[in-house]
């Protein structure tokens, strides 16, 4: 009953996070797409960690589906991927896609193991 109020909390909370620290990281690194790299890693490690956290299904809509869901993007980390190999930016497209793919998956694991 209160599941798509969930979801949309979480959503606005996760949309915000995902803002702040894009424009905290642009600051900081204005020719790198560092901050999609820290909320996709980030939030990969967060959803490992609900996943094996025993979290009731209230937790997963706040936090998974609508924390999460807003805070990382899938979309953006290929949008900037394109952006890369268009600019033939080789070495920087090949660090961004390994970064997220290899240590997302090692850290949504490692969220998992922490989590039980």
């Amino acid at each position: 009953m209160y599941a798509p109020l969930f979801v949309a909390i979480g959503g606005f909370f996760g949309a915000m996070a995902r803002y702040l620290i894009s424009r905290w990281a642009a600051r900081r690194s204005p020719r790198f797409p560092i901050g999609t790299l820290i909320v996709n890693l980030l939030g990969s490690f967060l959803l490992g960690w609900l996943a094996g956290s025993g979290a009731a299904d209230t937790e997963k809509l706040l936090v998974g589906t609508g924390f999460m869901g807003a805070f990382t993007t899938f979309s953006t980390f290929n949008w900037e991927s394109v952006q890369m190999m268009q600019q033939r930016q080789w070495a920087k497209v090949v660090v961004y896609l390994a970064a997220t793919y290899l240590c997302g998956v090692w850290l949504a694991w490692f969220g998992y193991r922490v989590g039980r």
